[in-house]
């Protein structure tokens, strides 16, 4: 376990050295990005109109887009995407602006970035898509969207967990990640597809006592 977290702490060093190297810091993107993260759209209008660059890398390697959605600026990132900013451009910790915000439950960036090319089978540093975190995190909407875009939801990320298990597994069992059980299992999630160590769905809920998804999972025949 050390060498592997030294391993994995090393390649995001080098990550991050290859991203700072490369990064893109002439003064009107650095502009950009300061107006992205602080939210001012037209001042991001501005400084496209006066030649900055929609993709400029910062050292973290976050676009414009990626920082304006990291720091949750709706209007910044949506002037970005209209002006052709690409939705699937990831930063250091694989990271793009249609993950990131479907993991933060960011719904109207989420919808803009599906109308702009958004990459469903795209995955985070995890192996997850975006529905995954959105389903753990109790983001319904976002759930219900991303299923609705054809979001597959069976996949499994890294740690051998569907959508389904992070509700459960990482959820409260309260209405919210009830809610995203069921959604999932009307999408026909597989309620017996088991995590690695073979316990499944409702052996999980079980364990939890969380009743609601006990009823919902029994119902779908769950074992």
């Amino acid at each position: 376990m050390a060498a592997r977290h030294w391993v994995t702490t090393h390649a995001l060093a080098a990550m991050l050295a290859s991203c700072a190297a490369g990064a893109d810091t002439g003064p009107q993107n650095r502009q950009l990005h300061h107006a992205a993260s602080a939210g001012n759209a037209d001042d991001v209008r501005r400084l496209l109109e006066a030649g900055a660059n929609l993709e400029a890398r910062d050292a973290e390697g976050r676009t414009p887009l990626l920082a304006a959605v990291r720091e949750r600026q709706t209007a910044a990132a949506l002037a970005l995407i209209d002006a052709g900013a690409n939705v699937n451009a990831k930063d250091a910790i694989n990271d793009s602006a249609y993950l990131l915000a479907g993991a933060n439950g960011q719904l109207e960036i989420l919808r803009s970035t599906l109308q702009h090319g958004a990459d469903l089978r795209s995955t985070n540093r995890y192996g997850g898509t975006a529905l995954i975190p959105a389903a753990e995190r109790g983001h319904v909407e976002v759930v219900r969207t991303l299923i609705d875009a054809g979001v597959a939801v069976d996949h499994v990320n890294n740690l051998g967990w569907t959508a389904l298990l992070e509700a459960i597994i990482l959820g409260d069992g309260g209405p919210a990640h009830v809610s995203i059980v069921k959604l999932l299992i009307d999408a026909g999630a597989d309620v017996n597809l088991a995590d690695g160590d073979g316990v499944t769905p409702l052996q999980h809920a079980r364990q939890r006592r969380q009743s609601e998804n006990i009823r919902l999972l029994l119902a779908a025949n769950a074992v």
